[in-house]
């Protein structure tokens, strides 16, 4: 007992002086805090570079714009604040011992100029492609939702119904489906949905438009805590703009009886008020787009988008942004087509074996965020939202096969309410002459659904496959833990917890097309750890190392029908890498990575049901490069080698199916300083197995793109050229077994079946700011 009471002395005798130590070391230095603020619009400005010249370490401001750099030594220092977008300031500091001194700095827009971009991002480490993505957006033309999907380095996708439906999504070795693999979101409202009619992971992006997109963070592989379901080959988060430059009138006419109208309207300016006396701002938007397309049947697509937002500082500690949209569309499609139907003459290249094919779809969106300054440099950020999702789409893809006399035609709907709440606990604290930053976050989600799955002919319904109520609910919480351990090396551990419930009560068809009772309640959980280094070799270098667990969940009527279906299906990815400056003026992110999955699932939307390919394995390299030229003149060059193969699957037959091998993006734009900028970028596909034997192969594709714009400060005039050498070339490719009407009973084919790219497409645009 002796022995113990002297040692608990001992480390008491420790602990003592090294509180003491600390207290006396603070003492004697200085504490610099400050807020950093948007100087047009005064609204805070989130994760800003803060740091002193000839000091280690650094920091970035929080949600609400406000920094700390405690533990100063006495003297003068250069204070420096930068963020992308933003022009750099240096403010000269005296500091005193003992002092603890308040600034306010306002950061106004700049011009690009690739040689200030920094390669670092202390607030979030995780987002090493943020100078990447920052560049593109300032660079790469913008005119349509599938443009925003395109800013994410590697991202390539294809449409399967004319713009109608969800893309399907290619990233990392992946044929992501409409999302499977792929978590997107915008404002933190989530696009992914879970066990929904058409494909798991369904991520329609057409309710966003595009113009008011502010920025997007990129995060390949499953190493972020914040992202859960589908975050696998990686997440993108889309954030829209806190306030308008100014209001925007645009009219665009394209070949295809194209035509599409914007209007952006700031409702504030600089001096209204709604909710306070502080910084707020509210805008508008609405866009109605058309076009008949480039096939032979007219696609009368017609698209309508509407958003509301408001961002406002309710005090000195509180901000608050609330945001609504609607979204609806409705189009005709022509399908997937056979080789063999244009080989033998029956249809053109863009025609159709079923021209009945097509849907409608709806989304309405309500969300608030309220973000709280709390004691002891804390902040707390809370979300609410709501979604209404309306979804009914009449697909073909095997024709006549199982039906000779009506056709395949099936209708999926979903009519979906979301409910849906996050909150995250952000924390700035020294671990001795450490920094630590603790992000505590919780959330849940869940959707009511009411799912069918109809046998059709012509949009006529004529049986029922699956039709029931789904409830899913997620509940989650992480823990992230950022500690710069040296001057250089910075390490972010943490560990997230996913609990799901999956609930479906309904009838489905048996073999006989009689209808059976399908019932049932599964929950399931999951823990995935996540271990990420970063080490700054120079101002221009840094190095990572990153390893993490993520996964996917299965469609609710999968998991309900069958006790040994898998249910949230592990991935394990890590890599290694770095983002470089070689030269000033060039920018260079690189990796080399590892991906395990512990099951890869198929949606099977004619049976509406999962298949399991079971466990696959993939690595790659992924090189993004972006260049200043000249001042006026920028390269940009996207890199992309990925092999996978199923691992349970013999040789020769262990191909995943559509998984790219080689895909390739760039372009030179010129920019200049009176307003004039024009753009010619290039995308590439390898041709790739489309089934596991690799006896029938997907078609990879090189294009050429164009776009050139005159921007004035009331107008701006442009015009987009797609597909400059009018290439055929194959969006969505599918290995498919079909027959024909004309084919003899009991035959089938089994061959590649596509929707064709778009040919040569010219569209013009004018705009008009006030």
């Amino acid at each position: 007992m002796k022995k113990i009471t002297t040692s608990l002395g001992a480390w008491g005798l420790i602990l003592g002086l090294l509180l003491w130590t600390n207290f006396a070391h603070a003492q004697g230095t200085a504490t610099l805090r400050g807020t950093v603020a948007d100087s047009l619009s005064g609204q805070p400005l989130a994760g800003v570079s803060v740091g002193l010249d000839g000091q280690p370490g650094g920091t970035a401001t929080d949600a609400l714009g406000n920094f700390k750099l405690s533990g100063i030594a006495a003297g003068t220092y250069t204070l420096r604040v930068g963020a992308l977008g933003y022009g750099a300031q240096a403010l000269p500091l005296p500091l005193a011992a003992g002092e603890t001194r308040r600034v306010a700095v306002r950061l106004a827009s700049a011009v690009l100029r690739l040689s200030e971009v920094t390669v670092s991002q202390p607030r979030d480490p995780n987002q090493s492609l943020a100078a990447i993505s920052h560049i593109d957006q300032l660079l790469r033309p913008v005119n349509s939702a599938q443009d925003l999907l395109r800013l994410v380095p590697g991202l390539f996708i294809a449409q399967h119904a004319g713009g109608g439906k969800a893309e399907q999504i290619f990233l990392r070795g992946f044929d992501v489906d409409h999302g499977t693999d792929f978590a997107v979101s915008i404002d933190g409202l989530p696009v992914n949905m879970v066990s929904h009619a058409h494909g798991q992971g369904y991520a329609d992006f057409h309710f966003v438009i595009p113009e008011t997109v502010e920025q997007l963070k990129v995060y390949k592989g499953p190493y972020t805590a914040r992202f859960g379901d589908f975050a696998t080959a990686g997440a993108g988060e889309f954030l829209t703009k806190t306030r308008l430059e100014h209001s925007q009138v645009k009219l665009e006419l394209g070949q295809f009886d194209t035509r599409r109208a914007l209007v952006m309207l700031d409702l504030l300016g600089p001096s209204r008020h709604v909710l306070s006396k502080r910084p707020e701002s509210a805008y508008v938007a609405a866009e109605y787009y058309f076009t008949n397309s480039y096939f032979d049947a007219a696609q009368h697509f017609k698209r309508f988008n509407g958003i509301a937002k408001y961002t406002g500082q309710l005090s000195d500690k509180t901000s608050l942004t609330l945001l609504g949209s609607h979204f609806t569309s409705n189009w005709d499609a022509s399908g997937q087509i056979p080789d063999r139907g244009i080989r033998e003459g029956i249809i053109s290249r863009f025609g159709s074996i079923d021209n009945s094919e097509g849907g409608r779809t709806s989304r309405t969106n309500a969300s608030a965020i309220l973000t709280t300054a709390l004691p002891h440099d804390a902040v707390l950020r809370q979300q609410a939202y709501y979604s209404k999702y309306d979804f009914s789409l009449f697909s073909n893809f095997t024709f006549f096969l199982r039906d000779p006399v009506n056709g395949d035609e099936i209708n999926q709907t979903d009519d979906r309410h979301i409910l849906g709440y996050t909150a995250t606990y952000d924390q700035d604290a020294q671990l001795g002459s450490r920094n630590l930053h603790t992000t505590l976050g919780v959330g849940t989600r869940n959707d009511f659904s009411h799912l069918n799955l109809f046998h059709a002919a012509k949009r006529q319904i004529l049986d029922t496959t699956t039709t029931g109520r789904l409830y899913e609910r997620n509940l989650n919480a992480y823990l992230d833990e950022t500690l710069t351990l040296t001057d250089r090396l910075t390490v972010n551990a943490a560990v997230r917890a996913d609990v799901f419930t999956f609930d479906f009560r309904g009838l489905l068809a048996d073999t006989a097309q009689v209808l059976q009772p399908l019932r049932g309640r599964v929950t399931h959980a999951l823990v995935s750890p996540k271990l990420n280094l970063y080490y700054q070799l120079s101002q221009g270098v840094q190095l990572f190392a990153r390893s993490g667990f993520g996964f996917h969940s299965n469609d609710a009527r999968a998991v309900v029908r069958d006790a040994n279906a898998p249910v949230l299906p592990r991935a394990l990815g890590y890599e290694v890498g770095s983002t470089f400056k070689p030269a000033p003026s060039l920018v260079v992110n690189a990796a080399l990575w590892s991906l395990h999955l512990q099951d890869e699932l198929v949606y099977v939307g004619d049976d509406g049901q999962t298949e399991s390919t079971g466990p696959t394995q993939r690595y790659g390299l992924d090189l993004a490069a972006r260049y200043q030229l000249t001042q006026r003149l920028f390269l940009d060059l996207d890199v992309n080698y990925n092999h996978g193969r199923q691992i349970d699957a013999p040789a020769g037959a262990n191909y995943i199916p559509l998984a790219p091998t080689f895909t390739s993006i760039g372009g030179i734009t010129y920019k200049q300083p009176n307003g004039f900028s024009a753009s010619l970028r290039y995308r590439g596909i390898d041709s790739r197995p489309a089934n596991d034997n690799g006896s029938i192969t997907a078609r990879g594709y090189f294009l050429l793109d164009a776009v050139a714009s005159y921007t004035r400060r009331r107008f701006q005039v442009g015009a987009t050229a797609e597909n400059l050498l009018n290439v055929k070339w194959n969006q969505a490719q599918f290995a498919t077994e079909t027959r024909l009407r004309t084919e003899p009973m009991g035959t089938s084919v089994d061959e590649l079946h596509f929707t064709p790219g778009t040919p040569f497409y010219a569209k013009l645009n004018v705009s008009v700011f006030f």
